[in-house]
């Protein structure tokens, strides 16, 4: 049922305006970053919304699969991507939020909107997996993603935390790096499942 035409269509009228969304939501701290900081980078503040465009492109690629080479080598990137990213800024953000709550920050309507689009990127990137090609390109989103850490935690571009958790940056930081080992296994571990399944 996922595979089909009309649920993929739904989903990408559903990804499509959440990104857009989640541009319009990081437009602050883009302007900020664009005024203090190097242009260069720009790409790296706004993490759950380049997420979310990963995953809507693999949808897009998924209804129309490129049949050159050089373009199923492109699409296996971009679902690498979708997953790992996905789930792993999925979980950052209902996280962080949780965390927040529970050190006596504020939780309000947007919030639990937040958690609730956020958890659906996590699960929605692991249905879809197994339709992906993404398997041997998950080195390179495993890359991408400890180059984004590093980058957000070097220079201080890091998506902007509740005001609870502004003395908790270095904790933050450690659980933001283990996320990212923790999504790129269950990126290996759903794409290694649909292999099995197939070779039976």
């Amino acid at each position: 049922m996922l595979k089909h035409r009309a649920i993929i269509w739904l989903l990408l009228a559903v990804n499509i305006p959440g990104t857009i969304y989640g541009y319009i939501w990081y437009g602050n701290q883009l302007a900020y970053t664009a005024a203090h900081y190097p242009d260069w980078l720009l790409p790296f503040v706004p993490d759950s919304p380049t997420a979310s465009l990963f995953f809507t492109l693999a949808l897009i690629l998924l209804l129309y699969p490129p049949k050159t080479v050089a373009g199923v080598s492109v699409r296996a990137v971009i679902e690498a991507l979708a997953v790992v990213t996905s789930v792993k800024y999925g979980i950052w953000a209902v996280s962080i939020i949780v965390a927040g709550g529970y050190q006596g920050g504020a939780v309000d309507w947007r919030d639990w909107m937040l958690m609730i689009s956020h958890t659906g990127m996590a699960v929605e990137a692991l249905l879809y997996a197994r339709f992906f090609i993404c398997r041997k390109m998950i080195p390179v989103a495993l890359l991408w993603t400890l180059l984004n850490d590093t980058v957000d935690y070097s220079f201080g571009v890091y998506p902007w935390l509740p005001a609870t958790l502004e003395d908790d940056v270095l904790q933050v930081q450690i659980f933001t790096f283990l996320l990212t080992l923790v999504s790129v296994s269950a990126a290996w571990l759903a794409s290694k499942a649909v292999l099995l399944q197939r070779s039976k």
